[in-house]
């Protein structure tokens, strides 16, 4: 039964695995393997069950620790060629672990055949994976996009669960303390993507038949929990939480749940 397991989600740091306790595929590193390793044994899972690693885009706060992870490890590392060739020639990929440039391509691993969709983001070449697991079911991970660009839409739709980038509460980053050049990095088409942005996609989705939502990517200092929810189940009030839709919040770390899909 596929699962999906949001073990950090933050501006600080991300990475989720999707797939079982006998085998699986993560996306991104961004925490040290210290502390990757504590969380996948929260949640019952090994090192040996990560089959891969799939890099979304170069930003620290998801590739931190990839250079340990694949020390220890030497597992594949997929991703798109140019976000490949700058980790490599950055020293954050060990020379222990295959490199696999997956643009345009599918491509199997952990049980699950995986695609990668262009994402419009502030780095050298910024993606989200769109998954389908062994029996059937599709999921994806959409984060870190200033906008909702046709392919993402498209690489979206069909999906059972999405986890979706819910970044800042607009009011609470115009009003708050980071230096306006930080603020409209944040807010520009290739930023970061808004509750409100968020909750327009989200209605979408359900209509399109998506059912398990979940909010991720959660700025610290310009978000909330419960005002990322409040937001996009208020774009899905046509709807009923719970029967016609289910959705939740990536946690910052783990507390070792998964999500059934």
């Amino acid at each position: 039964m596929a699962r999906i397991y949001p073990l950090f989600s933050s501006s600080k740091g991300n990475s989720a695995f999707i797939g079982t306790e006998r085998g699986g595929v993560l996306i991104d590193c961004g925490v040290s393997f210290k502390r990757l390793t504590a969380a996948l044994e929260r949640n019952d899972l090994s090192l040996s069950a990560i089959r891969g690693v799939f890099i979304t885009h170069e930003h620290s706060d998801h590739v931190s620790g990839l250079k340990m992870l694949t020390k220890y490890t030497s597992v594949p590392v997929y991703g798109q060629k140019r976000t490949l060739q700058r980790l490599c020639s950055s020293d954050k990929i060990s020379p222990n672990s295959p490199v696999i440039d997956m643009t345009g391509k599918k491509i199997a691993c952990g049980d699950c055949e995986l695609t990668c969709f262009n994402t419009p983001h502030d780095a050298i070449q910024s993606c989200g994976y769109r998954i389908t697991a062994s029996d059937g079911k599709v999921c994806a991970v959409c984060t870190d996009l200033g906008h909702v660009t046709d392919e993402v839409d498209e690489a979206l739709k069909g999906c059972r669960l999405v986890l979706l980038e819910a970044n800042y509460d607009e009011r609470m980053l115009r009003g708050g303390p980071y230096p306006i050049y930080l603020k409209e990095r944040i807010l520009s088409p290739n930023g970061h993507l808004s509750n409100n942005d968020c909750a327009k996609q989200a209605a979408k989705l359900i209509k399109q038949g998506t059912t398990h939502l979940i909010l991720g990517h959660l700025s610290q200092d310009n978000n909330r929990p419960q005002v990322a929810d409040k937001t996009v189940e208020a774009a899905l009030s046509e709807f009923i939480r719970n029967r016609d839709y289910l959705m939740g919040t990536a946690p910052m770390e783990t507390s070792g749940e998964a999500v059934i899909f």
